[in-house]
């Protein structure tokens, strides 16, 4: 690498630049000490250590760069396209033409999403339903194509395992409305339509906006949210047949995921801005005639943006949740909930790449990647009373694996980076990355690098490299890792952008599974 930039990397940073002053850093900033009751509080520490790398295995293929990172170099000799693996076996995949933004699982069987318009070019246009009985071999059985599967289901499509239900929505284009539909899944590899005139039928829309959405632990109720406004809407599922709306309310400006207290009575929301609010929303849960929802506490922090959603976990019975960020290289951060009134960050999880002293270097490999560095996006606990383990999308890093028993010494065991589809954006029709990858420059990465320029951490030489000048038409010399985790014993089953859907297995001398295991991510 020269000492010297070039005119495409100018060119990059301005780029970069232009981006950190539209996305939200400065509205984040504006919310310090707005209440001076002390609802709202602002968080300005940046989070400055990374977990302690996992230890591999004889067999592994670790990274050949800091933590978490995938170097330039790898990316462009065609390393990236081997990708990476520290104590994570896999064992199966269905690949088809990519894995939407959000998938999920339930019981044996996996529920792919979908992403508009690509998904539409097919060939099986909607969500796949895939039957991973045999880990090895996963089988296509089903297509879900109502309206709103094919519509896009973004961070919509979420599984009740007490009800045995799969909701999704549809979402065009970053927010969606009035289309939702439900399925039973007593029988997982064949989903039944429960709803065929409300939120499926077309003439019939619900009063909803979408984008992400989730159950109350009961599954009686729905929760959808749509990103820009920030409405947030309860759908009642009492009676899956008639999905109907008995509450609706404007939290602040752009609301994305969320958790429930196990009472489904406290509503962990996610302000995309970057924080944490916490709701009373004990009235719509006991279906209270005209029910009120409360704001007990606002908690903002400037490290980290576009808060995803927050997983509600205990130790020793007191409750916490895991919020993940992402953008903007905040992590995850294990937030103190035993006040609702006053929530405190006691840790924060990041790899070694979202530290500030090392942004430079992530612009320098995530360049050329398109709107995504490195950051996470969903988590999946191992069990909801004392984790022992927590598994994350992490974007371009992967699936990142930790042992979490102590929430102040968390160190990462494992990770599966998979091999990078470099070259193949017209194949994967439902892949946001092979969409999005008209960008090249990685902007989501705006404020981290703002933030670490402005405390003298950012070395403009040093983020810099061949792909600087990649402005448009990223490469897809990463996947990114979007969906959940989700925990099977030893495995873990997830889906990717470009991969699409994985069965992982951590080795067992890193990780044994606690007798009473059960994934969970909060809604």
């Amino acid at each position: 690498m020269t000492s010297s930039i070039t005119s495409w990397g100018r060119r990059f940073f301005v780029t970069v630049g232009a981006a950190a002053i539209l996305l939200p850093f400065g509205i984040v900033a504006a919310q310090t000490d707005s209440d001076p009751s002390g609802q709202v509080r602002e968080v300005g520490a940046i989070a400055a250590t990374a977990a302690a790398r996992a230890v591999c295995n004889p067999g592994s293929a670790p990274e050949t760069g800091l933590q978490g990172d995938v170097p330039a170099a790898d990316r462009d000799s065609g390393r990236s396209g081997q990708g990476y693996s520290c104590n994570v076996t896999r064992l199966g995949a269905y690949g088809g033409r990519g894995g939407g933004i959000n998938s999920v699982t339930f019981d044996h069987c996996a529920y792919i999403g979908t992403f508009f318009p690509g998904d539409l070019l097919g060939p099986e246009e909607g969500v796949q339903v895939v039957d991973v009985a045999d880990p090895t071999n996963p089988v296509r059985t089903a297509t879900l194509t109502e309206p709103a599967m094919l519509a896009g289901t973004w961070e919509s499509l979420k599984v009740n395992e007490t009800r045995k239900l799969l909701v999704g929505t549809g979402v065009p284009a970053l927010t969606g409305a009035g289309l939702l539909s439900v399925y039973d899944l007593t029988d997982c590899a064949h989903p039944r339509l429960l709803n065929p005139g409300p939120g499926t039928d077309l003439a019939m829309p619900l009063p909803i906006t979408a984008h992400e959405g989730g159950f109350s632990p009961d599954g009686n109720t729905y929760w959808s949210s749509g990103v820009a406004p920030g409405l947030v809407s309860a759908v009642d599922l009492t009676d899956p047949a008639a999905p109907h709306v008995v509450w609706q309310g404007l939290p602040g400006l752009s609301m994305h995921g969320f958790g429930f207290s196990p009472d489904g009575n406290l509503m962990y929301l996610a302000n995309n801005m970057g924080g944490l609010m916490i709701l009373d929303v004990g009235a719509v849960q006991r279906r209270d005639p005209g029910p009120q929802v409360r704001e007990l506490s606002h908690l903002t922090w400037t490290d980290g943006w576009a808060s995803q959603h927050n997983i509600p976990v205990t130790y020793g019975g007191r409750p916490y949740v895991f919020a993940t960020n992402e953008a903007g290289s905040g992590g995850v951060k294990i937030i103190d909930v035993a006040e609702p009134t006053r929530p405190r960050i006691v840790e924060t999880i990041k790899l070694e790449i979202n530290l500030p002293e090392n942004q430079d270097t992530a612009m320098a490999s995530a360049a050329g990647g398109s709107l995504f560095a490195y950051d996470t996006h969903y988590c999946a606990a191992d069990r909801a009373a004392d984790p022992t383990a927590l598994a994350c999308s992490w974007t371009s890093s992967g699936i990142r694996v930790f042992d979490v028993r102590d929430p102040s010494a968390v160190r990462e065991i494992a990770y599966y980076n998979p091999p990078a589809r470099t070259g193949r954006n017209t194949e994967l029709w439902n892949s946001p990355h092979a969409l999005a990858s008209i960008i090249g420059p990685p902007v989501l990465a705006g404020p981290a690098v703002v933030q670490a320029v402005l405390q003298g951490q950012f070395d403009l030489t040093q983020a810099t490299s061949e792909r600087s000048g990649m402005l448009a038409f990223g490469d897809l010399s990463t996947d990114w890792c979007f969906s959940p985790p989700e925990w099977r014993g030893n495995q873990l089953w997830t889906t990717c952008a470009d991969n699409g859907f994985l069965a992982l297995e951590v080795d067992r001398n890193v990780y044994t599974p606690p007798a009473d295991q059960r994934s969970t991510t909060g809604s």
